[in-house]
């Protein structure tokens, strides 16, 4: 029995409301102590992208929060995988090395075959 499945790791983030509490600009506050350097830096780089540093900051930390999110995600759909897999193999449902070398040679010569015609 052989298993296939797909996980689209696309990020949702540029959907609406993705990010439903950015529309509220809540009054939260962080405080970083940073070179003075850095800010200046940072300043100048969130103003050639026509941001002011906190709208920059913001949008960091949004990305930062949906890269867990679909990390995450990612992660716990390969454990599932991975479960199916040991799962199966407990069953007995596995398959020989000669069928997995044999379906290899085939695909390999079907292959060879499709290039020598697009040649």
């Amino acid at each position: 029995m052989r298993y296939s499945a797909s996980f689209d790791r696309t990020s949702c983030y540029a959907e609406e409301d993705a990010f439903p509490m950015e529309a509220k600009m809540a009054d939260a506050t962080i405080t970083v102590r940073i070179d003075p350097e850095l800010k200046a830096a940072f300043s100048q780089a969130a103003e050639a992208r026509n941001r002011t540093d906190e709208e920059l900051l913001r949008e960091f930390m949004q990305d930062y929060i949906e890269t867990q999110r679909t990390d995450s995600e990612y992660e716990n759909w390969f454990r599932r995988q991975v479960q199916i897999g040991i799962d199966a193999a407990d069953a007995g449902e596995l398959i020989s090395g000669e069928e997995v070398e044999a379906e290899f040679a085939a695909l390999r010569a079907s292959s060879s075959r499709d290039l020598a015609r697009s040649a």
